[in-house]
């Protein structure tokens, strides 16, 4: 087990390194949420008549109801982030090297998963409190409760992540299988609008928005911040983990996934 946690640390470290010297990472991925919570949370309010939203047990403003989408949004944009990392590694022949090692293959991914967390939820809390600055303060056991939201919910994005690296050959392909999932995933959710609101406008789409993962992905984080919990998201958030997760080590199973194909290749 000692040498489980070794490789656990290391690669949660080479992660945290890489994350260090990719400065430009971080800003974007604390300037995207703010730029939405600043500039475009004004119109989006004005455009679907919310000024403030009844959600589950009080009225809150519309830029305090899409902060959670918000945080959801830096996770996903990070979990896409960690998978190009990895697709990077498999063009490098490092990734080959690593899961080569004697340690069991689901044991390096889920390291590899754990890495990307950290790093997302720390860009969660840096982002709350330049959040706070603006004026947007949500309670403050809310943001202890939030932790363990965030760690499944980063789990469930980046197993999605690395699920989507399993099936990329080439680097240059990645940017437009990350937007194709991205965003349909953030805006038929409810990051920016209620189910409700969105019912008004389609049925249809507010059947696609209960379905997407994303969706409970944001509501685990929306009830933890006001210290609750949301059972039906947290069922949705581990079944889609398990499901991502599972499909993405047959992906990256030298006999069915990555592997194979890049010798077929």
């Amino acid at each position: 087990m000692n040498a489980w946690l070794i490789a656990m640390m290391a690669i949660i470290r080479r992660e945290a390194l890489r994350f260090v010297h990719q400065r430009s990472r971080f800003l974007a991925a604390l300037v995207r949420p703010l730029v939405w919570l600043v500039v475009f949370a004004a119109g989006f309010r004005a455009a679907l008549g919310l000024s403030i939203i009844p959600p589950y047990e009080t009225y809150i403003t519309y830029e305090v109801y899409i902060v959670p989408g918000l945080c959801g949004m830096i996770q996903l944009f990070n979990g896409m982030q960690s998978s190009l990392s990895l697709v990077y590694d498999q063009e490098m022949g490092s990734m080959r090297l690593l899961l080569t090692s004697p340690l069991p293959r689901w044991w390096l991914l889920l390291s590899k998963l754990l890495a990307g967390v950290a790093v997302s939820v720390l860009q969660v809390y840096t982002f709350l409190a330049v959040a706070a600055g603006f004026g947007i303060v949500l309670p403050a056991w809310g943001y202890v409760c939030l932790l363990p939201a965030l760690v499944l919910s980063g789990l469930m994005l980046g197993a999605l992540g690395l699920l989507i690296s399993s099936t990329i050959r080439q680097l240059e392909n990645f940017a437009g299988v990350m937007n194709f999932v991205i965003f349909p995933m953030f805006f038929l959710s409810t990051a920016l609008y209620p189910l409700w609101k969105m019912e008004e406008s389609s049925a249809l789409l507010r059947d696609i928005c209960a379905l997407n993962p994303f969706t409970h992905a944001v509501e685990l984080i929306r009830f933890a911040l006001y210290q609750s919990l949301s059972g039906w998201a947290l069922l949705w958030v581990v079944l889609a983990f398990a499901v991502f997760f599972g499909l993405a080590l047959l992906g990256y199973d030298p006999a069915h996934g990555m592997t194979r194909r890049r010798k077929g290749g």
